[in-house]
């Protein structure tokens, strides 16, 4: 076969189908042989002290340390350890209150099977996931998670493809287990990602937002029109507080107030702020979550929100453009 032939999109195409095929199918069948074993790693897991400890060789190590992030993102304290390392110093880093969650296809992984007895000794629990439950480490484990699959996606059926995927899915039903029993939420969540999208919202407050002292635009109840003109264009937030003699908030003005009464040709040199300002303007406490002022500058269409703290004093203020360089939008 030359290669033109073997590089033919449709059979690239129905290469690939193949594959995925092959894989969705392994997957699907591990629901089949999920048993007692899931159940009793996940209370293992449950009643862990320490950390979950996951180790494995070569695509099985690499499956490891996504399922160690996956278990230490969703409440499960977890680290990857290489079982080579291992053998060289690092397992000075398990202890007795941990879990040792080991991977190996064959459930024979040399390098394992070195340390394994160390570990037990150590008395931490064990943990395996194999594609052989009458392996080596699978009688050695206090609980196994049978990950074995027909063959594998490789036209060859030597290259790790559906086995590792089939790893890779039990390691993911075992942390969204634990998650659940855990009552793991969606604030649990955003605090193990405050990098991401979902931690800025659930995390970032409006006291962190919003526009405080000399940056806050502010008059004074009685003040001409024109003075808080003046405040509006100096703040730069295209609008003002009105301020009572107490401190408490006593409305707002912005530049949609401003152009409408130039529509109306009122004249605006004879103007107090208290005659044109909007009474009771909507507010937000300093202590809500930033995501809570999105949705009421959406539900209002505006761009500014005033911030209240005890008694109804003005706290701060809010423009849209602080909430998009925060990234809460």
């Amino acid at each position: 076969m030359n290669e033109s032939t073997v590089a033919a999109p449709d059979r690239l195409l129905a290469q690939a189908r193949e594959v995925l095929r092959i894989e969705a199918e392994a997957v699907a069948r591990l629901a089949d042989r999920i048993d007692g074993g899931f159940a009793a790693a996940c209370r293992i897991i449950l009643a862990c002290t320490g950390r979950v400890v996951v180790s494995g060789m070569g695509k099985s190590g690499h499956v490891a340390r996504k399922i160690a992030a996956t278990l230490a993102s969703t409440g499960t304290p977890a680290f990857f350890l290489h079982p080579a390392e291992a053998s060289h110093g690092d397992l000075g880093m398990v202890t007795r209150d941990d879990v040792f969650v080991a991977l190996s296809n064959s459930g024979a992984t040399e390098e394992l099977l070195t340390i394994i007895p160390v570990v037990k000794r150590q008395g931490a629990r064990l943990i395996a996931i194999t594609g052989n439950p009458d392996s080596p480490l699978a009688r050695l484990a206090d609980a196994h998670l049978d990950a074995r699959v027909d063959r594998e996606a490789c036209p060859l059926n030597l290259a790790p493809t559906a086995s590792t995927t089939a790893a890779l899915a039990l390691g993911d039903a075992l942390a969204v287990a634990l998650l659940d029993a855990r009552g793991f939420g969606e604030l649990d969540f955003a605090r193990s990602h405050p990098g991401g999208a979902l931690g800025r919202r659930l995390l970032t407050r409006v006291a962190d937002l919003m526009r405080t002292g000399e940056a806050l635009p502010t008059v004074a109840e009685g003040a001409r029109l024109v003075d808080a003109i003046l405040e509006i264009t100096r703040k730069r937030m295209g609008m003002t507080a009105i301020v009572a003699p107490t401190g408490a908030l006593a409305g707002i003005f912005t530049d949609g107030d401003l152009r409408r009464l130039i529509e109306q040709g009122r004249d605006l040199r004879g103007l107090s702020i208290d005659e044109v300002m909007t009474r009771a303007p909507a507010t937000i406490d300093a202590q809500a979550l930033a995501a809570e002022a999105v949705r009421i500058m959406e539900e209002r269409r505006i761009s500014q929100l005033l911030v209240t703290g005890e008694r109804g004093r003005l706290a701060g203020a809010l423009h849209i453009h602080d909430l998009l360089a925060a990234k809460v939008v």
